[in-house]
């Protein structure tokens, strides 16, 4: 067995990012930008009204003389002339200031009588002006790579970026195995189960930017999962689910040996998720993860969603835990690292991190319960509460 660590390492060896594509900016939330995106204009491109309200000269203002409206300016159309001494234009939010003018006279500070405006005693005395370039300037970036927010597709889009180049969304087949299982809405037969993880890592996966295909429910022999692989020979990743082990009837990994796999690695000392094996179909990486459907969620955080971001080129490293206070005792820890399903709630003091009493790798019920993994080291000594925890949120 090989520790979580060197697992994950060995495992990104295996990816590279998989290309680019470019796309609409309307299509480009929640993708991963592959090339910077560069401003060409300023942003305001021009000296900006930031109220409605009248354009004016400060001087004039200043004086609090009455004052001439000689014009008006609506967003989107500039007042042609220029504002001299005793006069103002009426302006609109987002209009271009007019030559002349150096204050905004929000309206609440004006008095008007037909085309005369006099200034209140003590105005607002902000200009209310957006100087041009005042958010952005022209050559501005939004640096690759990152995960496009929908506050960075508003500033592409006022960057007048009209398409952007993103990594390709990388194919993920999911092979569930096993004689067992059904298909969700399907009448399980007295002995079976219905396949679950499977749709849970599409979820969980399809969240990190991969595009995920369900493939057929591969049957323990030989033939069906040999199938299930040439479906699968398309894919970026290929991940089965279940078969992982050497029993009689898992046969996963001697039929993808048989298929032309070369395997890198197998069994890692971690719980839930020891019999994890990984290697390549020529270029293509496999994954195989275990049955349980705890253990394939929690392998999945740790080396499925790593393994999407390495293929969008983005950090694929482990996330690093963070501390807690034990909130109740634990005994010795074994030879492998436990990954146990807690809860974990903030506190003046820090957070408090509580795991579960049932920690079997079929519960999926006490994963949902739980918002975190509380992380054991291999042969970890006893612990009583209060003592400092390292934790990862889920």
């Amino acid at each position: 067995m090989i520790s979580v660590e060197d697992a994950h390492r060995r495992l990104m060896a295996l990816f590279a990012p998989v290309g680019t594509e470019t796309v609409p900016l309307a299509e480009a939330g929640g993708r991963t930008l592959a090339r910077d995106i560069v401003a060409d204009r300023d942003q305001p491109p021009f000296a900006a009204s930031a109220m409605d309200g009248y354009a004016v000269r400060a001087e004039d203002l200043a004086a609090g003389i009455p004052l001439r409206v000689i014009g008006e300016a609506p967003a989107g159309r500039r007042y042609p002339g220029r504002v001299g001494p005793g006069e103002a234009v009426r302006i609109f939010t987002g209009a271009p200031v007019p030559e002349g003018a150096d204050t905004i006279l929000i309206q609440e500070d004006a008095e008007r009588a037909g085309d005369m405006i006099t200034p209140r005693a003590d105005p607002d005395t902000s200009r209310f002006i957006r100087p041009a370039g005042a958010d952005f300037a022209r050559g501005t970036r939004i640096t690759a790579p990152r995960r496009l927010t929908a506050a960075e597709i508003a500033l592409a889009a006022a960057m007048n970026a009209g398409t952007v180049t993103v990594a390709r969304r990388p194919v993920v087949a999911l092979i569930p195995t096993g004689d067992e299982l059904v298909w969700p809405g399907e009448s399980p037969g007295p002995d079976q189960i219905v396949s679950s993880n499977n749709f849970g890592l599409k979820a969980m996966l399809e969240a990190e930017g991969a595009e995920v295909r369900l493939l057929p429910i591969a049957r323990d022999n030989p033939e069906s999962l040999a199938l299930a692989f040439d479906l699968a020979s398309d894919a970026d990743l290929v991940v089965t689910l279940g078969g992982a082990s050497v029993g009689d009837h898992d046969l996963v990994q001697a039929t993808a040996l048989a298929h032309g796999l070369t395997l890198d690695f197998y069994k890692i000392a971690m719980r839930p998720g020891k019999p994890l094996m990984a290697g390549r179909f020529g270029t293509t990486p496999l994954v195989g993860l275990p049955g349980n459907p705890v253990s394939a969620m929690v392998c999945g955080h740790l080396f499925l969603c790593p393994a999407v971001r390495a293929m969008l080129g983005l950090d694929a490293t482990l996330p690093e835990p963070l501390p807690a206070r034990l909130a109740m005792p634990l005994g010795k820890n074994g030879p492998r690292a436990h990954y146990m399903r807690a809860k974990v709630e903030a506190t003046a003091n820090g957070w408090h991190c509580t795991p579960f009493d049932r920690q079997d790798s079929a519960l999926l019920s006490v994963l949902v319960a739980a918002n975190a993994l509380l992380v054991r080291p291999p042969h970890d000594r006893p612990r009583e509460p209060g003592e400092e925890v390292a934790f990862l949120p889920l």
